[in-house]
């Protein structure tokens, strides 16, 4: 083995020596900057490889005797050696190496070799996955896969990729469970948990489309769309602002000063899926892991808690069972985009009246004359004579605004300091969602979108590093035992 790891040794001085011998001819060759960059990174991705290799040849072959411990047993070596591929960010390396198992035919139960190594279970190098799946989460796994070969040369497929982010996402749960909430010296006054949903575009299921064959019925769409139910917690402080200040600031675009920062914002989504062999809902297993979120955030439950949200009904009922101290607050943008909606029924869109209009009654809103604001919508539907559209546009706002009374007291709401937007979870869903999940062409199985949407919250979150290096010491006490975590 140490003949072997010379061997290496010598060729990788070769490889230095050519390397040294190539930038000393690049000027004389009249090469570019990018041109020596470009030869010289290629050149040094060949140098590593064999500088890897080296140090692989110099941990023997695995050879730990006739017989190990194995759990409750013994093992013995299999007479031949096996051999596995490890595919490195310098490329790939075939490792040949002794393994024990009960006898000939039966699986593997120790790999000295491996356990010295700390091999991962996969083909891939746990430094190639964390750049692949890097990319994964921001770009589509065949453009991941294809910068990946730019880069490094190397050439894993998109189906790879796609495995590899689904076997990367196993351990998150268990990651966000392990990690613990931030220090309660870090935290802002007031806790707010947010939600909302998005559709994702799923795959049709194989006998759906073995049964309508390559071309679609008539109104039947290319793909049907799942709901994501995003979720944000996070602490800010305060925010004292009265009514003037905030029409200001939706209505004339001026940005409030000083406007607080949300601390320690996670977000994270989640779909409907099985569990135990029935089907859990995404909006159920978003709402508890909130729960949980704001309970370890705030056990003593000193902070108020703020539920921001948009008018669904079935989001506000799950609040009430699983956040029931929560001061449910309605999202004020889709409160103003009705209120636009309803402008232009009576003015024409973008005139001074329209702007007027809404300005008025967002007032009237933000005093708490939630009523005040319903009954004048009546009188002028009556007033005007309203009909069709028009007519079904005013309704709808004010079934919208009765609906959700309850949770438009905002009036208290400024004058205690609570957010009052829900642009964090609209934040989410685009980012978190839309901006990955719904590029062109894309379809995905329940399994595939869960996946990456905790791949994708917890590289959002700021959490990747500290998450790749909990999933190698689960992965490593997985296979070799507690010592090789």
């Amino acid at each position: 083995m140490i003949m072997a790891q010379e061997r290496e040794f010598l060729k990788a001085q070769a490889q230095l020596s050519a390397l040294c011998e190539f930038v000393r001819g690049a000027g004389e060759d009249g090469l570019r900057i990018d041109e020596v960059e470009r030869g010289l990174f290629a050149r040094l991705l060949e140098l590593g490889l064999t500088l890897l290799q080296a140090f692989v040849a110099e941990q023997g072959d695995g050879d730990a005797g006739e017989t190990l411990p194995a759990e409750n047993h013994e093992v013995r070596r299999l007479e031949e050696p096996r051999t596995r591929r490890y595919l490195s960010i310098f490329g790939e390396l075939t490792l040949t190496r002794f393994v024990y198992a009960e006898r000939e035919g039966q699986k593997v139960e120790r790999a000295p070799f491996d356990e010295r190594l700390g091999l991962p279970a996969s083909d891939f190098s746990y430094v190639l996955e964390d750049w692949l799946q890097r990319m994964c989460v921001k770009d589509s796994f065949a453009e991941a896969a294809t910068s990946l070969r730019t880069l490094l040369n190397l050439a894993p497929s998109a189906r790879a990729a796609e495995a590899m982010n689904q076997r990367l996402a196993e351990p998150v749960e268990a990651f966000r469970q392990a990690r613990g909430a931030p220090s309660p010296e870090e935290e802002a006054e007031i806790l707010v948990v947010t939600a909302d949903g998005k559709g994702v575009p799923m795959r049709r299921p194989l006998e759906e489309r073995a049964r309508s064959g390559p071309r679609r019925g008539k109104g039947e769409k290319a793909n049907k769309k799942q709901m994501a139910y995003v979720g944000a917690v996070y602490t800010i402080d305060p925010f004292l602002r009265t009514a003037d200040d905030v029409i200001d600031e939706v209505l004339r675009r001026e940005r409030a000063a000083e406007r607080p920062a949300p601390c320690h914002k996670e977000v994270w989504a989640e779909m409907t899926r099985g569990a135990d062999g029935e089907p859990s809902p995404g909006k159920d297993r978003l709402f508890a892991q909130m729960a949980i979120n704001a309970q370890e955030r705030d056990a003593e439950r000193r902070r108020p808690l703020v539920c921001l949200m948009d008018g669904e009904a079935g989001l506000w009922d799950a609040q009430r069972e699983w956040l029931p101290r929560a001061i449910g607050i309605l999202d004020l943008f889709h409160v103003l985009e009705r209120l636009w909606a309803v402008a232009y029924c009576f003015h024409p869109e973008q005139s001074p009246q329209a702007q007027e209009f809404v300005a008025h009654r967002l007032r009237m809103l933000l005093e708490g004359k939630v009523g005040y604001v319903i009954g004048g919508l009546r009188r002028l539907c009556d007033r005007h004579d309203l009909r069709g559209e028009k007519w079904r546009t005013v309704e709808a706002a004010i079934r919208y605004y009765e609906n959700n009374r309850d949770h438009m007291r905002y009036d208290e709401y400024l004058a205690a300091g609570y957010p009052i937007g829900s642009g964090v979870a609209e934040g989410a869903c685009r980012h978190l969602v839309k901006d990955r999940m719904e590029r062109t062409g894309m379809r995905w199985t329940v399994h595939g979108a869960q996946a990456m949407l905790h791949l994708r919250a917890i590289y959002l979150n700021g959490d990747w590093q500290q998450f790749v290096e909990y999933r190698i010491e689960t992965e490593q006490e997985a296979l070799y035992g507690p010592s090789a975590a």
